[in-house]
């Protein structure tokens, strides 16, 4: 009798399929070729966290954790991002090394689903963290890095909305006057619905100019040219120093030779809290949703005790992988099919080929049924029966 769940697997968990492993794994290693080669080091951080550190660091909200007990009877988390896991490392073992620290990886989180809805509760990131450089050039650097990332992974069209946190929080409360009030219109902007800030901000008690600072600031998205127009917004000079800092951001930019890669959105909130300066994501035509993300973030290594700026990017690897495509075929692999008296030579021949860089697999023929289909799955089919050798 059939077990009731013997197919089904956890909400939001996915198998990946042979052809899908293959492309993710050759999308990995251009991406880890590429880190590698502008100085950053790999680590790994174990998937179980505790609950009190990175539980509690992460911006990830309780109720995505996946919880559960030790034996000690501590609370224990599926790590849900990348980023506080390795800001524990940093700053408890660490610390001695030279600072920046350029810090990458490749690993998955967790963060649990209440419906299906296509969206994953297991995924890879691939990432990168820059370590104790507050300057505006760590942050034009991972950029830039991550333009070289996409284009090495294959992809060839796509743009990196740039905004700022602060200014936006400063403009917010200038106008509103309370977080509370402010963290409303973020939620809106979140959730990219332009119609309801618009609405919810006609409903505001504010004066007619207030208002219309804030309509106008929901177009603030597009060239450089933005960043002459959220002046105007400002008053008594709240909020010119995050923009002057994205105005050398973007001379940075164009230093690296990648402004066509580059768009502004003052507009821009992530459901990360930790973010502090400047933060982006990446968009896609082919993408159903931003491939990546990141940005400055210098208050969170405060919580392990150590007080460092930090900037990095996490790259959604299924997202990529969706919007490149899978790879046409697997890559190509040899087969030597032998019968029983002929097997040593079969092993043999193999080993050799495979010393020479080729995949390749035996097989017995007294265990295929049939023998064409199974050979049309491999690129190259050696026979080893009988008395003859043949292709």
């Amino acid at each position: 009798m059939t077990k009731p769940f013997m197919f089904e697997k956890p909400l939001g968990m996915r198998d990946t399929l042979p052809l899908l492993f293959e492309t993710k794994a050759a999308v990995r290693n251009a991406i880890s070729s590429t880190i590698k080669r502008w100085g950053y080091q790999f680590i790994e951080t174990p998937a179980l966290e505790f609950y009190e550190t990175i539980g509690e660091a992460s911006a990830i909200l309780d109720q995505q954790l996946f919880k559960l007990l030790d034996q000690q009877g501590n609370t224990l988390v599926l790590r849900p991002d990348m980023t506080a896991p390795i800001a524990r490392v940093a700053a408890s073992k660490l610390l001695k090394q030279q600072i920046p620290l350029r810090l990458a990886y490749s690993a998955n989180v967790y963060r649990a689903q209440q419906r299906e809805g296509g969206r994953p509760a297991e995924f890879e990131q691939l990432g990168i963290e820059c370590i104790g450089d507050h300057s505006i050039s760590s942050d034009a650097e991972i950029i830039s890095l991550l333009t070289e990332v996409l284009q090495g992974a294959g992809l060839e069209e796509f743009k990196i909305s740039i905004g700022h946190i602060g200014f936006l929080q400063e403009l917010f409360i200038s106008i509103l006057g309370t977080e509370e009030r402010a963290s409303v219109l973020r939620k809106f902007l979140y959730e990219k619905n332009y119609v309801g800030y618009r609405e919810h901000v006609k409903s505001l008690s504010l004066s007619s100019i207030d208002k219309q600072r804030l309509l106008e600031f929901i177009n603030l998205r597009g060239s450089e040219d933005i960043l002459t127009r959220a002046m105007d917004l400002l008053e008594n000079g709240q909020g010119r120093q995050s923009l002057s800092s994205l105005k050398e951001l973007s001379d940075q930019l164009n230093d690296y030779g990648i402004s066509e890669f580059v768009s502004f959105d003052l507009t821009l909130v992530s459901h990360m809290s930790y973010y502090t300066g400047a933060l982006f994501e990446v968009y896609a035509d082919k993408a159903s949703a931003p491939i990546g993300n990141g940005g400055r973030y210098d208050s969170l290594l405060n919580k392990f005790g150590w007080k460092a700026p930090a900037t990095g990017f996490a790259i959604r690897m299924d997202r990529l992988t969706e919007t490149i495509g899978e790879l046409e075929e697997a890559p190509s692999a040899q087969c030597i099919i032998y019968s029983p008296e002929r097997r040593k030579e079969a092993i043999e021949s193999a080993r050799k080929l495979r010393a020479e860089g080729e995949n390749v697999s035996i097989q017995d023929i007294s265990s295929v049924k049939n023998v064409d289909a199974f050979a049309r799955t491999f690129s190259e089919v050696h026979f080893y029966i009988g008395k003859e050798s043949r292709r």
